[in-house]
């Protein structure tokens, strides 16, 4: 397994030895140890399972508070999964950057506390599978508009194409939050 930085300080891409063979293949997903070499000492108390039609976009979410991190990966299919510093101070503060996370590369991003998260479907269908270091709770989760101008996430899709929740399309910019968010670099 090789973990590789990100031009995002912190964020990680996680790339998984796959051993393909006529039955299938195989693949060791999650290495705790292999995330402890680089610095990553979270503890993993949560996973998720989501699942998604073409153009269903989810996002752009973080929880305040302490805050959590995600380890997130696309078990079927084929997701745009964006990742935006959302940390004061940062060198990269309102900056992003996605990644293909598919069911054939089984790549896994690193979301480190700090980060708000999203990600669009590129597929028929795709299920989205990732683990939490902090418990879900509508009291601490929040999000900034997917579609803010100041970000400017250059999403795969066509404004057509996209389909968000009622919450996601009513989502604040990052101006309007900032001043609430308690993550520092």
């Amino acid at each position: 397994m090789q973990v590789r930085d990100t031009s995002l300080p912190g964020a990680k891409l996680v790339v998984p030895r796959v051993f393909p063979d006529d039955r299938g293949f195989f693949a060791e997903t999650f290495r705790e140890s292999s995330l402890l070499e680089v610095g990553i000492e979270d503890r993993w108390i949560q996973d998720n399972h989501s699942r998604s039609s073409f153009g269903v976009l989810r996002g752009l979410h973080f929880q305040i508070g302490a805050g959590c991190a995600k380890l997130v990966r696309c078990g079927r299919g084929h997701i745009w999964d964006v990742i935006v510093d959302l940390r004061k101070g940062s060198p990269t503060y309102a900056q992003w950057e996605g990644f293909d996370l598919t069911d054939e590369n089984m790549h896994a991003l690193y979301v480190p506390v700090g980060f708000a998260h999203g990600f669009c479907v590129k597929s028929e269908i795709a299920d989205v599978l990732y683990k939490q270091t902090g418990y879900y709770s509508a009291d601490v989760e929040r999000g900034i508009a997917y579609d803010d101008p100041q970000v400017a996430v250059q999403w795969p899709l066509t404004a057509d194409e996209i389909q968000v929740s009622q919450r996601d399309a009513t989502g604040p910019t990052l101006e309007e939050v900032a001043g609430a968010l308690p993550f520092v670099y």
